[in-house]
């Protein structure tokens, strides 16, 4: 895979939004479907993880992953339980288990932690119809019977509840993500 390594040298636009400015990135391949975690340009962790079904692109309402440059916005549900179940960003007290998936196997499940994304890109993933944060795009837990390295989300990137525990205490609000 060709890697691009980010400088993590934030642009006049980053530092107003609050671009994190230590030594970590992160970088999402959607062909190799993983998730790379950069700390002073060296890769620090590797998890595989699950975009979207229907490929990437930015428009809102279209169940893809968006591409391009974003920042952790925010951060959700520290110190919650593996498989805590948020509905709408907030967590009721529900534990998922495999009995409540078999309930409903098309529920599109966001478990045990959230890291919300903002575009950093006008007009391309920030703003208007193809706003990141908008469109509710997270990096986000999901039922480990769901399948990974392979596209199967409505545009979030999912992972394993193990690895977004792990991987939410890596990052930062602020961290920058590039999605391609």
């Amino acid at each position: 895979m060709k890697q691009k390594l980010h400088s993590n040298i934030p642009s006049n636009n980053e530092r107003a939004l609050g671009v994190c400015q230590e030594l970590v990135s992160v970088t999402v391949s959607s062909e190799l479907q993983q998730l790379y975690v950069f700390k002073d340009q060296q890769v620090l962790r590797i998890y595989k993880i699950s975009t979207a079904k229907n490929g990437l692109g930015e428009q809102k309402n279209s169940y893809m992953t968006p591409r391009g440059k974003h920042i952790i916005r925010a951060k959700i549900g520290a110190n919650l339980p593996i498989n805590a179940i948020f509905k709408e960003r907030r967590f009721y007290g529900d534990v998922y288990t495999v009995k409540m998936n078999e309930e409903n196997p098309h529920r599109d499940w966001i478990l045990t932690r959230i890291l919300w994304l903002s575009g950093l890109e006008p007009g391309f993933n920030r703003l208007g119809n193809v706003d990141t944060m908008q469109r509710y795009i997270y990096i986000h837990g999901s039922p480990d019977e769901r399948p990974m390295g392979q596209p199967t989300s409505r545009g979030c990137v999912r992972m394993r509840n193990e690895d977004i525990i792990e991987f939410f205490d890596l990052v930062s609000y602020g961290t920058r993500v590039d999605i391609y």
